[in-house]
């Protein structure tokens, strides 16, 4: 926490439901302020404190008990941050997530190095991966939007198969450093 709050970044971070936190002030948002320590010995010696905020909030489910979650921020005043935009942040983030999920896993970057041997090559294959996904993604957009679809709905995994069945000789070319 202090490593990345020393770079200059602000936190948003999940952390278990069973971690306590003691209640120091109660903010209007239903958020509180709250304190955590750099060590086991620290918090026993109360020595050390950070104090950060804390959102708890449920998201229903449709078939089973609610997800419970349990936010920490370095965004302590609930004026400027409130906890509900914080929280629909949280799960924004799970998006980019997603894609990077893609990219590994669906386009089987998992499996592949990337062959370049030049710092610039490398940035040109990697940007190259991006742009066969967002071509995958807009394709997606395009049926989506074409058939009133939730886009969503439509597999990312089975449109990149479908590309690869129809085109199965693009990108069976390597980097050029020209």
């Amino acid at each position: 926490w202090q490593q990345a709050r020393h770079s200059g970044a602000e936190l948003l971070w999940r952390c278990r439901d069973n971690r306590q936190f003691p209640v120091l002030k109660a903010l209007d948002d239903g958020s509180f302020l709250s304190a955590i320590y750099p060590s086991d010995k620290a918090r026993r010696a109360g020595q050390g404190a950070i104090e950060v905020r804390v959102i708890e909030y449920e998201l229903p489910k449709l078939d089973a008990e609610p997800l419970r979650y349990r936010l920490m921020t370095s965004l302590l005043d609930d004026k400027v941050a409130p906890a509900l935009e914080l929280a629909a942040l949280y799960h924004q983030r799970w998006q980019v997530e997603a894609v990077f999920d893609e990219l590994k896993t669906h386009l089987q970057q998992r499996r592949r190095v990337l062959r370049s041997k030049t710092p610039e090559l490398v940035r040109q294959e990697f940007y190259g991966w991006v742009l066969a996904h967002y071509a995958v993604r807009w394709l997606i957009h395009q049926a989506a939007t074409e058939h009133r679809l939730r886009h969503d709905s439509l597999s990312f995994t089975a449109h990149v198969q479908l590309l690869r069945r129809t085109q199965p000789q693009s990108g069976a070319f390597p980097p050029n450093a020209a």
